[in-house]
């Protein structure tokens, strides 16, 4: 995915690299130019001096083409600001925005900020869940956002059709809570197989997202 990071401090920083890691696009927004400079030396990204909380500079980040903007500076304003731009003006599908005020959570969340989120390591492990978008889809956020109920995908040439829940190796932090097959709601025990083609709801926690999706085999290729 294409995503645009803005602010380029330590938090964008990391994050930005997380990104890469993990076959993300991440261009990079920051105002301060020697800033600018060493993010470019030391991460292989497009770095746009500016400020990412006006039109001009989200158009020269490429926000036309972006699949997401996480804005993360150290002002909660200027978040709020370019994630609304981002939506409102360029149509990008997924904002999240650093909050440094927990009170201003459910202000960013009424003005439309998809999901604002204070924790660093939160933001990374959502961005992961896009890596698997086309398998796993997030359906409810529980627990203030730990975890989730979401539906796995089987794709209809699934290499390990046939495979049992019980020899899949599941995260202790996941269950597995129905299979809808063919029309059919199935509630699953351990001998219970999976299918091409098949739909599951899961409930788990968003330290465990990608180790589930490498049990079920359907990690995708950084």
């Amino acid at each position: 995915m294409q995503i645009i990071v803005v602010g380029g401090g330590k938090v964008g920083y990391y994050l930005s690299k997380t990104l890469l890691e993990h076959g993300h696009r991440p261009h990079i927004i920051e105002k301060d130019r020697a800033l600018c400079t060493r993010i470019a030396d030391d991460l292989d990204v497009a770095v746009i001096c500016g400020d990412g909380s006006t039109l001009d500079v989200l158009e020269s980040a490429g926000a036309k083409d972006a699949d997401a903007l996480i804005a993360v500076t150290g002002r909660d304003q200027d978040n709020l600001v370019a994630c609304q731009l981002a939506k409102q003006l360029f149509h990008i599908q997924r904002t999240v925005a650093r909050i440094n005020n927990p009170k201003n959570a459910a202000v960013m969340k009424q003005l439309g900020v998809d999901i604002p989120i204070s924790a660093t390591d939160n933001i990374a492990r959502l961005l992961e869940r896009e890596v698997d978008a086309a398998a796993i889809r997030q359906l409810m956020p529980l627990n203030r956002g730990e975890a989730s109920l979401s539906e796995l995908q089987i794709p209809p040439d699934y290499r390990r059709s046939g495979a049992r829940l019980s020899e899949l190796d599941l995260p202790e932090e996941s269950v597995v809570v129905s299979i809808s097959r063919d029309g059919r709601l199935i509630i699953p025990r351990g001998n219970a197989q999976v299918l091409s083609g098949d739909r599951l709801l899961v409930v788990c926690t968003n330290t465990v997202v990608r180790e589930l999706m490498r049990k079920f085999d359907l990690e995708q290729p950084s």
